[in-house]
């Protein structure tokens, strides 16, 4: 065999194992989720004050509160300060996105959101459902009510409006 016509079969095997790797390590990346319409029929929205203190020795936040909750289990919530986001977490049809400043952070993916995420466990709690690991939910007097990973020392606590 010349060695031009080696060379061309090693570059073609080599673009076949390539192009064959590719093909079956390929992932899909998760898409942002679409806007949620929460005018429409089936969502429940509140909207209040709230206070989050983060983890650690971070100082706290004092912002306005919108949780939307439907019969589906789809939820969206929104932290911030007029007129930035602070945070907004949305879980839709088994897939989740919670973005951090105006998108300056984000995480998407599929199933169960994380657990270390309190904006998913907020929901949850109004719900009446079981909480993850760590997390305590409790309701106040009136309206307030408190969610805290005494693990972490974060929280957020707040009132909705009637």
């Amino acid at each position: 065999m010349k060695p031009r016509a080696r060379n061309a079969g090693l570059a073609t095997g080599a673009l076949l194992l390539f192009l064959i790797a590719v093909l079956v390590t390929g992932c899909k990346t998760a898409t942002p989720l679409p806007p949620m319409d929460l005018s429409a029929s089936g969502w429940r929205v509140q909207q209040g004050q709230a206070i989050w203190k983060p983890p650690q020795n971070r100082p706290e936040l004092a912002g306005d509160l919108i949780l939307a909750t439907n019969a589906n289990g789809n939820y969206f919530i929104q932290f911030s300060k007029t007129p930035f986001s602070i945070v907004t977490a949305e879980v839709e049809d088994e897939q989740w996105e919670i973005r951090f400043g105006e998108d300056k952070y984000a995480w998407r993916g599929g199933g169960i959101p994380p657990d270390h995420f309190l904006w998913f466990q907020l929901p949850r709690a109004f719900l009446g459902e079981d909480l993850n690991d760590g997390w305590k939910f409790e309701r106040g007097f009136g309206n307030l009510w408190r969610l805290e990973n005494p693990e972490t020392g974060e929280t957020f606590s707040g009132e909705f409006f009637p």
